[in-house]
């Protein structure tokens, strides 16, 4: 089932109008989708630049691509799937699962793959947003959802000479199967969650591997056992039992925040981890290199037993000095030593700050706001769901909504939760739109960023979670049921509700006082 193509869709015009359109069909956008179906709003779209559904799981398919969250926690709730083999599933497995709630749920027909949107704007006089695409179709809608993560645009290193090497490039996220390793010179650049999972297959294969590391990554044991036939059966049989072990496997992840809080508790766990290293690596000076010099979990950690034997093998160098140059058929690190490659792989991540995958991308909401405008300073939002001054937006998987201790997934319930609450308050309410008021919206990152404070991310490292200027712009600062609690239920007196046809009578009747000879400054109606 994995990878199956769906070209024809592509070919369907847009409808003029509709209620929803949501950006991206990989989890976000399918979960978004599914729930607006149970919810009883069916007139919605889901626009898809590619010719599948799956987003990072159709994308990323390098050796070794697996889920570093369990597989019974990384799926939907509404969704079970008793059939994992095995505790963390591999990338053609979780697609096969994305393939077949597809399909279970009846979702492709609201799909319209090969739209790759570039463009929206919000008109207040309408309450529509318009939203175009790189091939210049256009749909309107009353409601925008954003789901296309932060996941899907590579991060090409800036190095000297990149351009001008002869031999083969690939980014981790962009593999070309086609290509043989075999008997190769090959570099890779950087150490992160992509690298630690193909380095340590492709070792086997190539003659030799060069690997730049920039800062190492805390690393800890994996666990590889596998679901045997008769738990499957069991799960399969018994859905109560496969919902235990879910909460089971929550209740575990969750526990993990405490030491994100409290550094000092993430002493123990790091001890551990430098044992693993010890007992993993058999040279002292590559077991010194390997070992980080920051608080564990200050960036992301990473789960392999593979990674660290594979500095063991004669035919993998690490490699901390940097890079100076890339030649033709070699790289020249900083202290000018050359090195001869066949193929650079680039295990160097994703674009994940909004401002970088989003600034071809026009995104105009009330008045005076576009978000680059707005996001100048940063990516911001209220619940990281909404914005301010972008009416009937919304964003799945938004600012400081990622997790280092669990399940994206379960954010992602919640978030998708909270979109049909504001949606059936507009209804409720028989007004146009809504907006989150800038003060609630400050005061609400205000928190966050003080709740950063003291915990092992603002610990002195550097990562993708932050910004240039150290600003923590991706994290949830909290425990997942906290998230879930504020995002139950719309709080209304943040918002404003806009009626149109309201506003339009008080502009009448503001003209109609100035004919008087009275003055008065007209604002725009609010419920």
């Amino acid at each position: 089932m994995t990878q199956q193509k769906h070209t024809q869709d592509s070919q369907q015009a847009l409808p003029a109008t509709t209620d929803v359109v949501i950006v991206g069909a990989g989890f976000g956008g399918l979960c978004m989708g599914i729930q607006l179906k149970e919810a009883g709003i069916r007139d919605f779209i889901i626009l898809e630049k590619a010719d599948e559904v799956g987003g990072t799981w159709r994308d990323n398919t390098y050796p070794g691509c697996a889920c570093d969250v369990q597989s019974h926690l990384y799926s939907y709730s509404f969704a079970g799937n008793p059939e994992w083999s095995k505790r963390y599933a591999s990338w053609h497995e979780i697609q096969d699962y994305i393939l077949k709630t597809t399909d279970d749920y009846q979702m492709r027909p609201f799909i319209r793959f090969g739209h790759e949107v570039n463009r929206s704007q919000f008109d207040s006089k309408t309450g529509l947003w318009t939203i175009g695409t790189k091939g210049g179709a256009e749909i309107r809608a009353r409601y925008f959802v954003l789901a296309s993560g932060p996941l899907h645009h590579p991060a090409i290193p800036d190095i000297p000479g990149l351009d001008s090497f002869k031999g083969k490039v690939m980014h981790s996220a962009r593999w070309d199967h086609g290509y043989d390793l075999n008997g190769k010179r090959v570099a890779s650049i950087g150490t992160g969650g992509s690298a630690v999972q193909y380095l340590p297959e492709i070792a086997p294969q190539v003659q030799q591997l060069d690997v730049y590391q920039r800062s190492p990554a805390w690393v800890i044991p994996r666990d590889e056992r596998r679901y045997g036939e008769i738990r499957k059966t069991l799960f399969r049989n018994f859905p109560a039992l496969r919902k235990l072990h879910r909460a089971r496997l929550y209740i575990t992840n969750e526990m993990r925040v405490w030491p994100i809080f409290h550094p000092r508790l993430a002493v123990a766990l790091q001890s551990l981890a430098k044992l693993f290293i010890r007992m993993k690596v058999k040279d002292p000076a590559v077991r010194k290199k390997l070992t980080p010099d920051y608080t564990i979990g200050c960036k992301r950690i990473l789960i392999s037993n593979k990674y660290y034997p594979t500095f063991n093998r004669s035919n993998v160098d690490l490699i901390t000095d940097g890079i100076q140059e890339i030649r033709e058929h070699s790289i020249v690190d900083r202290n000018g030593v050359e090195r001869p490659c066949d193929t650079i792989i680039l295990g160097t991540g994703f674009i994940v700050d909004p401002r970088g995958f989003m600034k071809d991308f026009t995104l105009d909401g009330l008045p005076g706001h576009s978000i680059m405008k707005d996001w100048a300073n940063g990516a911001e939002g209220y619940l990281g769901t909404v914005v301010s001054g972008f009416p009937n937006l919304f964003q799945l998987v938004g600012p400081n909504t990622a997790l280092g201790h669990n399940s994206i997934i379960f954010m992602i319930e919640s978030q998708v939760n909270y979109i049909i609450q504001c949606i059936k308050k507009v209804q409720e309410k028989g007004v146009d739109y809504f907006n989150v008021k800038i003060e609630e919206q400050n005061k609400y990152n205000a928190e966050i960023q003080g709740r950063m404070k003291n915990t092992v991310w603002t610990s002195g490292c550097k990562s993708w979670y932050q910004q240039a200027d150290g600003k923590n712009f991706t994290i949830w600062p909290s425990s997942t049921l906290e998230y879930r609690a504020r995002t139950k239920k719309v709080f209304a007196p943040h918002f404003d509700w806009v009626s149109i046809a309201a506003q339009k009578t008080e502009v009448v009747a503001d003209k109609t006082e100035k004919s008087a000879g009275k003055e008065r400054k007209s604002e725009p109606a609010s419920v």
